[in-house]
């Protein structure tokens, strides 16, 4: 038996105010997209800006459904609408923020599992690392150079 050991490094800024200019803009069309999100369930609202190499800027919120399943996160509806409208463009960055209607989220909130896999194939895709930047509706912000810091020992299509 062997071990392995896997770390992740990001940057963290104090605040969205700490954010390169480029980087501010792109959070507050996320935060502007997160309060339109369709959350009567949870009550958690996200919202992603996507940066595309083209310079267009792509948006999505999270979009829930009484069948829990049929829902969307926002990373997804935003990647998933770069890949129908732009399939050639690449991913240059990602912002996400995340807020809930009951209680004051001032923690970094990443993408669940599900919405990394998505970004995985994307990265993967287009063999360039894409800069996600996420934070909570206030606080720090985190910085990841690329998903592999999130999702290590990543599933893609070498595998099938």
């Amino acid at each position: 038996m062997k071990e392995i050991n896997i770390n992740s490094s990001f940057s963290v800024y104090e605040s969205l105010t700490d954010l390169p200019i480029e980087i501010q803009s792109l959070m507050q069309q996320a935060i502007a997209i997160r309060k339109k999100a369709y959350a009567p369930y949870s009550k958690f609202r996200v919202g992603t800006a996507i940066l595309l190499d083209n310079g267009h800027i792509v948006l999505g919120s999270n979009q829930e459904n009484a069948a829990y399943p049929s829902g969307l996160c926002a990373e997804r509806v935003a990647i998933f609408q770069t890949g129908a409208i732009y399939p050639d463009a690449k991913i240059i960055k990602m912002a996400i923020t995340a807020a809930s209607d009951t209680n004051k989220t001032t923690s970094p909130i990443p993408p669940c599992g599900a919405c990394r896999q998505s970004i995985s194939e994307y990265e993967y895709k287009q063999n360039t690392p894409i800069e996600i930047y996420f934070m909570g509706e206030s606080g720090e912000v985190y910085k990841s150079a690329s998903i592999e810091n999130l999702l290590p020992l990543s599933f893609d299509k070498n595998f099938l």
